[in-house]
């Protein structure tokens, strides 16, 4: 990997640990911090001396977004805010080990010096602790229980982690540590509980997990771990504070969209080069929840949106979910209402935004189906797909359908002269799309292409015939797997295409070779489990979030055994697979695995951010954050404010890479289902988070 002060920075990490009770006890005096006319800075001291680790968080109203930029005191104590909008300003501290300080009111070239409040107590303390630490607390059902759960203790951890609960929010912030108002009187915590899964229009499919799919065990255990926590029971474990890079860090959030909605996913670049559309706007992608597509103006802090149509007036739309039972927050209000349900956007080398959104019903076009001339229905027809395409041209503000015979989820494009638009989101074929020659011809049906995901179990090299996923494999056939991609990623150094494989215990991985059509696949090895979001570097490293609470690496190169034949179904290339814990608490019945409970994993590739070519980012989403993992270090980002931030996806981007750590970062949008859940409660919107990294924490 390239890095930038990376080296030093990870050295004072590894001699820092637990330095904020050092740093409290330096006896040198704090030097002077040099600002800007549009900087703030100063020095933050307690009854203990200087504060070393700690957020000051500067926050305004003033502008036409929520705009709050947090930074990191060094090891003196000092801070500085650069390049603050002009507005008026309240600025304060929040760290571990403190109660939240008074807040100060300032404006941009101001010295504020600030006065940290050391914890009355430990509870006091624990309230800004990451949510992980919290979440750590509950217990687990014993080995008879499980019995009740299709593939075990590690099941139970998948679903209740980065497939199931965590899927969808942050668990362990405040909200979900305890019982909101207005859910009702109950006997039980375990029936307020079985009660509040089933509110709101997601309540059935929230009910149905829990009680089909897991026993009924987690209302069990989220009761007693409501009820210690209400009695006054805090977590044990005490989290560190940032040090080394952590402390370079500045972060700036602001708010888009409404307060009903939810942001699976943003793009503000092309993927392949992060320099289209510097300093331009972002979209978002408010998957289930409205058919506004948000728009962010990062420079003049302004959010708009942009109405997505569908080409069918009978397009089901997500309004007609049921409200199981009132919501505590929205009572039977049916709040979400799209059409579009898009999911994931992403720009093309020009900056047009390429969208996973739906068009129609489910039922394909003709040209889908059994008897079609379109090549890729004669090898495997399809008669449904439940999302498809869709392109908004910004320079004419121009939404142009397009019909898929797949599904689609996430999209990623190929480095190849067709730009080709690989998809996800359809369990038994992998789909793309021609854009070069859509553009140009506006001819979706001759644009695309799927595929089945056949592997070469008989070991030719070519597709051939094959058994069907439920049968046997057959020395003289290929065997055809329903793996649909959840992740889908291009591989830029041989033009194959990997996907994630999530939904199933324990996960896995596949390789699609478009020159052959033909499939690989690769289980990862215990203690890993739980494929989730995934990535690709440059080199053709798979990076993936496992529920299990590491980060996992796949190298092809390092297997040993054939890669196709009889054997070749998923176990044969455990070599292949390298475990990176992620940091974190773990639950007391699971020592050697971190609850944290990664969404997703994106790589770096183009250094956007200021840490090397190909760092993997994976989601922190029980550290309010993500996590970098930068020569075998994991480095958090995290936001300590407003708490409950949690993530799905995101991107990189070089608005100037000329301009230094300034012209650099990663955007990363809000993807809770419960934008108000966070600590600022309803009325809250969903934000989005600028990260970059200067080269120390006091650099303009």
């Amino acid at each position: 990997m390239e890095t930038n002060h990376v080296e030093d920075e990870l050295a004072t990490m590894r001699t820092a640990r637990g330095s904020h009770v050092v740093d409290r006890c330096q006896t040198e005096s704090p030097s002077s911090v040099a600002i800007d006319d549009d900087d703030i800075g100063g020095v933050v001291t307690s009854t203990n001396g200087p504060e070393a680790g700690v957020w000051v968080i500067a926050e305004t109203n003033d502008l036409g977004t929520m705009f709050v930029r947090i930074v990191v005191t060094d090891d003196q104590g000092r801070y500085l805010v650069p390049d603050l909008p002009t507005a008026n300003y309240t600025v304060w501290v929040r760290g571990y080990g403190l109660a939240d300080s008074d807040k100060v009111d300032a404006k941009p070239g101001a010295h504020v010096d600030l006065t940290a409040v050391i914890a009355p107590d430990a509870a006091t303390a624990a309230q800004v602790y990451p949510a992980a630490y919290w979440y750590a607390m509950m217990d687990l059902p014993d080995d008879a229980e499980l019995e009740k759960v299709r593939g075990g203790r590690n099941a139970y951890l998948m679903w209740m982690k980065n497939m199931g609960c965590v899927g969808c929010h942050q668990m362990g912030q405040r909200s979900t540590r305890t019982l909101p108002e207005g859910i009702g009187e109950f006997e039980s915590s375990e029936e307020a509980w079985v009660r509040r899964i089933s509110s709101g229009q997601a309540g059935g499919q929230m009910a149905r997990q829990a009680a089909q799919l897991l026993g009924g065990l987690p209302t069990k255990y989220l009761a007693d771990w409501t009820d210690r926590i209400a009695a006054g029971e805090y977590p044990s474990d005490v989290p560190e504070r940032p040090t080394g890079i952590e402390r370079n860090v500045v972060a700036t959030v602001r708010d888009w969209s409404n307060e009903k909605a939810y942001m699976h996913d943003l793009s503000g670049t092309d993927r392949r080069d992060p320099t289209v559309n510097g300093y331009g706007p972002l979209y978002g992608a408010p998957e289930l929840s409205t058919d506004e597509i948000p728009i962010l103006d990062p420079v003049a802090n302004t959010s708009t949106v942009f109405h997505a149509p569908v080409r069918d007036d009978d397009t089901p739309t997500t309004n007609s979910a049921p409200v199981v039972a009132p919501s505590p927050y929205w009572g039977d209000e049916a709040i979400w209402d799209s059409k579009a349900n898009i999911h994931n956007p992403m720009l093309d080398q020009v900056g047009r935004v390429w969208l996973t959104a739906r068009v129609r019903g489910p039922s394909t076009p003709a040209f889908c189906r059994e008897g079609s001339e379109h090549p890729s229905a004669r090898l495997y027809p399809t008669e449904r797909s439940s999302r498809q395409l869709a392109m908004l041209d910004p320079e004419t503000q121009e939404y142009t359908f397009i019909d898929t015979c797949f599904g689609t989820h996430h999209l990623q494009f190929a480095y190849d002269e067709e730009n080709t638009l690989w998809t996800s989101g359809d369990r038994q074929v992998v789909g793309w799309l021609n854009t070069n020659l859509f553009i140009e011809t506006g001819d979706a049906a001759a644009a695309q292409g799927w595929s089945p995901l056949v592997l070469d179990t008989n070991g030719n090299g070519r597709l051939d015939e094959w058994v069907e996923p439920d049968e046997d494999v057959n020395p003289e056939l290929d065997k055809r797997v329903s793996k649909g991609f959840y992740a889908v990623m291009p591989n830029p150094a041989d033009g194959s295409v990997w996907g994630s494989n999530s939904f199933a215990f324990p996960g896995s991985i596949t390789r699609y070779d478009p020159e052959t059509g033909l499939a690989e696949t690769y289980n990862p090895p215990l203690p890993g489990f739980g494929v989730r979001g995934a990535d690709i570097d440059t080199n053709g490293v798979v990076w993936t979030s496992l529920g299990s609470g590491h980060l996992g690496e796949f190298d092809r190169s390092k297997c040993k055994g054939p890669l196709n034949g009889p054997e070749a179904t998923g176990d044969h290339c455990p070599e292949g697979w390298t475990l990176h814990d992620l940091p974190g608490p773990a639950f007391a019945e699971e020592p050697g695995l971190s609850v944290e409970s990664s969404y997703y994993t994106w790589v770096d590739q183009h250094d956007s951010l200021g840490l090397g070519k190909n760092v993997p980012i994976a989601t922190g989403n029980l550290f309010d954050g993500v996590h970098a993992l930068v020569n075998g270090e994991f480095v958090t980002l995290r936001i300590p404010y407003p708490l409950g931030f949690y993530t799905k996806g995101f991107e990189g981007r070089i608005d100037d890479p000329d301009a230094g750590w300034k012209g650099r970062g990663i955007w990363v949008p809000e993807g809770d289902r419960t934008p108000w859940l966070k600590e600022t409660g309803k009325g809250s919107k969903p934000i989005v988070v600028h990260f970059q990294v200067r080269p120390d924490p006091l650099a303009k």
